[in-house]
């Protein structure tokens, strides 16, 4: 038997028992939900799915639909006549449709729709008749020519936005609803024109042929650039491949008792517990959404139509009672009869994730475990994300108010493209830019991620810009010209807001969580205050079965970390202390020292300053563990490469100038990352080791005396591959330690570990935990030695990697858990195989990535440390993990 590609509305939530997981899966977000308020009884109109695999399928066949997927579309169609009592193409009683995607994951925007379809030359004029108004029929008409030339023939918008512009200038009219039907039958005849000039032959007049397109169409978007770099943004693979709904048409253009919109169950900005929406009355969905025309609230549908209001009302508490989440709604009004088009668990900021999470647990909807699940660990992140200076705010004055679309603050000079805002950004003097547009389209997806803050001119709370700026937690502040006098101009590059004109370049300051527009730079702070924040992270701990340290090399970032809910510290980097202008001439001097006796010397003078460093950390630290990596980069890395500086340092180490030259370049190597560094160093050096362990002991003694708690230091040796390497500086570091202890009279225990960034390391792991307390896999150099490129030079070709799939995402980014990931496993698996206590984390920039921290969770590891910003970030990923998957705790 085939395997099934195409499902009724009506038979989806039966075929898979209800499940949303599979359903999302097969069905898509959009099939999905549109199938279970079928199966509720809403009103739905009739449709049905054609599945992810089908898309899969249409890129195995090379991009086109096979004849057993064509012709089951078709039989489907017909199958959607016989429940509308419509004919497919009939002048009559035509049956129009939309085409709509639908991942698995909500890509808002990203993807294409093709509305009113099914319509040709003499549909049009059956369609006027058969309702009596010519000028709804028309109005679809140019719409479908439009969207279609533009979605399934590429032939872009602009062609016909200069037309439709043309005509309201010539008629007098500022908004399409103006424009009459003979207007609109003009339209469409200028817009065939268009068409039969650029693809070279006439508008498709069999609707077959248009279905058949549409939905390929929609199956190719799913590998349009944007989507792309959605995809990439929010780790969703490509491989799931989207769904295609073809649904009957509901009309909300079809006069004043009709209309379409959006709407939430709750606030998608603050979380309030309150419906919040828009709509256009005698308009259809795309109006919403591109912010052509400014909406109404959906409080103000109570007014116009309380029935329609009332139904919607119970519609939406329906929904959400069953979803047990917040829900991003679509609906359709036609000549007074509500239809829903979609409902999904809705986007949202960090803030209102948190406060609906905290709600619902309170209402007794969910459990705080499903509470933790509810909130997208990179969201926290926008939880840091800069707001204004209490006192810089309080001087400033607003010039202008938009809507409060995606909350923070933004501060940057001010761009009027996309493509600008790439550019610009990668300027040091351009490295803040507020992207400032009429609206914003999906295209503008790259642009929209490297600004600080985006301002659009038109559109509401759910415009393509308020959407996508929310889930990307980027402050956005839209439909500023609402209220405001507002003009822009894109060829002068220039927009003035009720009389304050600003150029490119110029300064602006925009306010997501009030609406507010300022000139020029109001400074900024981070911000973590948040009620709920403080409650959900301590539910997320509860969960939780990996600790989360951080990496951070000076008390400043020590601090923030411990403040962020770190548990000690998984990486100190001992070199990053050596370059601070008061200690890096010492450290120069034991590089060119030409002796043991010099080396020393100059090491002496290198030491109280490492102690100091360590001694402050440990006090801020208290009894949470901190492990010291020992120096790491090749030396040629500390050495001055100015004339001036080279002379300077030759003059104190009573050297010649061409002598410390030379010095220079018999330490210049061709592949550092390969080269003289990490345990080597030590083992060319040990007095290197000796000093660095002076310094963490020492300090550690100091601040054990000062607390009266024990300290364990926690020392890593660097870039060992070879388990007689680790023994020989191991030596090292047991008999200064152990001198020094004894000195003090104290039973000070301490741990040695190695770091495994090798694969040599990785391999030989077994032999290596013989001498080891602790394995800390340091990803990012594991993964350029396993890719066997850096991260510096990666970016030259990368893209072109992308681009051609042949990978999905940055291994430096995400872990790469197919081949690094393999590494990991294994050494993981024998080094506690030869030593049971062997403790194992990671401390690469993986650290903090959600995807690579279930990976560890699932692998065993006892910790993930990560940069002290992204600590909240690997807590909640950690407590996901063992949510999704719980595993034995070690004893």
């Amino acid at each position: 038997m085939s395997k099934k590609f195409l499902y009724l509305f009506k038979e989806g939530h039966d075929a898979f028992g209800g499940d949303q997981t599979t359903m999302k899966n097969i069905l898509g977000g959009k099939g999905a939900g549109l199938a279970e308020m079928t199966h509720a009884g809403m009103p739905v109109p009739q449709g049905f799915t054609i599945t992810t695999e089908a898309c899969t399928q249409y890129y195995a066949d090379n991009r086109e639909i096979n004849e057993e997927i064509k012709a089951d579309i078709f039989k489907y169609m017909g199958i959607l006549e016989e429940q509308t009592g419509k004919t497919f193409g009939s002048v009559d009683n035509p049956l129009l449709v939309s085409v709509r995607s639908g991942a698995r994951q909500s890509m808002p925007g990203m993807m294409d729709t093709i509305l009113n379809l099914g319509l040709n030359d003499q549909a049009v004029e059956g369609l006027a008749k058969k309702t009596d108004n010519p000028r709804f029929a028309y109005d679809c008409y140019r719409r479908f020519i439009q969207m279609y030339s533009d979605v399934v023939m590429e032939l872009g918008k602009s062609f016909f936005e200069e037309r439709i512009d043309a005509m309201k200038e010539r008629k007098g009219v500022k908004q399409d609803v103006e424009l009459t039907a003979d207007d609109l039958k003009e339209l469409v005849k200028e817009f065939k024109q268009i068409y039969r000039e650029k693809q070279g032959s006439e508008f498709p007049q069999d609707p077959k042929e248009q279905l058949i397109g549409a939905v390929k169409a929609v199956f190719r978007s799913w590998d349009n650039p944007r989507a792309n770099v959605y995809r990439k943004m929010n780790e969703i693979p490509y491989e799931w491949g989207t769904a295609v709904n073809v649904q009957q048409m509901a009309f909300g253009n079809s006069g004043m008792r009709s209309g379409t919109g959006v709407a939430f169950t709750r606030n998608p900005a603050t979380g309030e517990k309150k419906l919040m929406g828009e709509y256009l009355i005698n308009a259809q969905g795309e109006d919403v959404v591109a912010g052509i025309r400014t909406p109404s609230p959906i409080s103000k549908l109570h007014e116009e139509m309380p029935e329609v209001y009332d139904q919607f009302v119970e519609i939406a508490t329906r929904l959400e009672n069953y979803y047990k989440d917040m829900q991003d709604m679509e609906f359709t009004i036609e000549d007074g009869k509500l239809f829903m088009l979609q409902t999904r668990n809705g986007k949202r900021t960090a803030q209102a994730a948190l406060q609906i999470a905290c709600d619902l647990v309170d209402e007794g909807v969910i459990s705080e475990q499903t509470a933790v699940l509810r909130v997208e660990p990179k969201q926290l992140d926008t939880l840091l994300h800069p707001q204004f200076d209490a006192a810089a705010l309080k001087a400033a004055e607003a010039i202008g108010k938009g809507l409060a679309a995606s909350p923070g603050s933004a501060c940057g000079r001010v761009v009027f493209s996309a493509e600008d805002a790439e550019e610009k950004v990668k300027d040091e003097a351009w490295k803040k830019v507020v992207l400032v547009r009429l609206e914003t389209s999906p295209e503008d997806i790259v642009g929209m991620q490297v600004s600080q803050g985006i301002l659009t001119v038109r559109g509401g709370m759910t415009s393509h810009a308020a959407v996508v700026a929310r889930g990307m937690g980027t402050c956005c502040v839209s439909g500023c010209g609402n209220d405001n006098d507002v003009v822009i101009d894109y060829d002068a590059k220039t927009i003035t807001i009720n009389g304050h004109l600003f150029h490119e370049g110029d300064w602006m300051s925009i306010d997501g969580s009030t609406g507010n527009i300022y000139e020029g730079q109001i400074a900024t702070v981070a911000s973590t205050e948040n009620a709920n924040f403080k409650r959900f992270m301590g539910w997320a701990d509860a969960a939780r079965q990996m600790k989360v340290l951080t990496n951070a090399d000076n008390p400043r970032d020590a601090q923030n970390a411990v403040d962020m809910g770190a548990e000690g510290i998984g990486l100190c980097r001992t070199e990053h202390m050596f370059f601070a202008e008061d200690r890096i001439k010492a450290v120069r001097e034991m590089i060119c020292a030409r002796t043991v006796e010099e080396r020393k010397t100059a090491l002496a003078k290198v030491e109280p300053y490492q102690e100091a460093d360590f001694t402050a950390m440990y006090r801020i630290m208290g009894d949470r563990p901190m492990t010291i990596r020992y120096l790491d980069p090749p030396l040629h890395e500390f050495l001055p490469t100015k004339p001036e500086e080279i002379e300077a340092l030759a003059k104190d180490m009573g050297m010649t100038t061409e002598e410390l030259n030379n010095v220079v370049v018999s330490l210049h190597e061709f592949n550092p990352m390969m080269g003289h560094r990490g345990c080597r160093l030590c083992v060319t050096y040990p007095e290197i080791a000796e000093m660095q362990t002076n310094a963490v002991i020492k300090a550690a003694l100091k601040v054990s005396a000062e607390t009266g708690k024990m300290i364990t230091p926690h020392i890593m040796i660097p870039l060992v591959g070879e388990v007689k390497e680790l023994k020989y500086v191991k030596d090292v570091v047991v008999k200064t330690a152990d001198k020094l202890i004894a000195e003090a009279g104290v039973d000070m225990k301490y741990q040695i570990g190695t770091m495994i960034e090798i694969p040599r390391a990785a391999l030989t792991a077994g032999q290596i935990a013989k001498e080891a307390d602790f394995f800390s896999f340091g990803t990012n150099d594991l993964t350029q030695m396993t890719f066997g490129f850096s991260r510096d030079d990666a970016a030259k070709f990368l893209t072109a990697y992308y681009d051609t799939k042949i990978y999905e995402s940055d291994p430096f980014q995400h872990l790469d858990q197919v081949g690094v990931g393999k590494l990991i496993k294994m050494a993981a698996h024998d080094g506690r195989e030869t030593n049971p206590n062997l403790g194992l984390g990671i401390c690469g920039e993986h650290g903090g990535d959600p995807s690579s921290v279930e990976f560890c969770h699932n692998v065993g590891l006892d910790y993930v440390s990560c940069s002290p910003y992204r600590v909240p970030i690997a807590r909640l990923a950690a407590a996901q993990a063992a949510i999704k998957a719980p595993r034995a705790m070690k004893d």
